[in-house]
Parts: structure tokens; C-alpha cells; sequence
């Protein structure tokens, strides 16, 4: 992964909130997608999430009550 710029991170105008629950609900998925298949994840959760939000694999939307912000 390394050094990632946290405004590419926060591109299209997310919130920093946003960032953070959105990662963590990907890397949630992640690991246990690993468990279900019984996967040893060789990076950490949270690394996988953040390359797959840079490489375009999912996006976040802000909901209107906090993009009012």
C-alpha cells in the first residue's frame, strides 16, 4: 500500500467520516469473506479496503444528512 495521500482518499468531496465507515465496512467484509472460505489474509483488513477504494472496486456515497455539512 504504501504512502497514501489522504486526499486522493477523500476524493469527489467524502467526509472524513464517510471514508472511515466505508472502509471499515469493506475490510469487515473482507476478512470475513477469508473466514467463510477459510482464507488467511496475508495484509491487513483495513490495507485490502483502502486499495480496493483506490482502485475503483467500490465507491462511497454520502447520505444527504451528512453531505449537508
Amino acid at each position: 500500500l504504501g504512502s497514501v495521500d489522504l486526499k486522493d482518499l477523500l476524493k469527489d468531496g467524502i467526509s472524513r467520516y464517510s471514508l472511515v465507515v466505508g472502509v471499515a465496512k469493506r475490510s469487515r467484509d473482507l476478512s470475513d469473506e477469508a473466514k467463510e472460505n477459510g482464507e488467511i489474509l496475508v495484509e491487513k483488513p483495513v490495507s485490502l479496503a483502502v486499495e480496493d477504494l483506490l482502485d475503483g472496486y467500490y465507491s462511497i456515497k454520502e447520505s444527504e444528512e451528512i453531505s449537508k455539512y
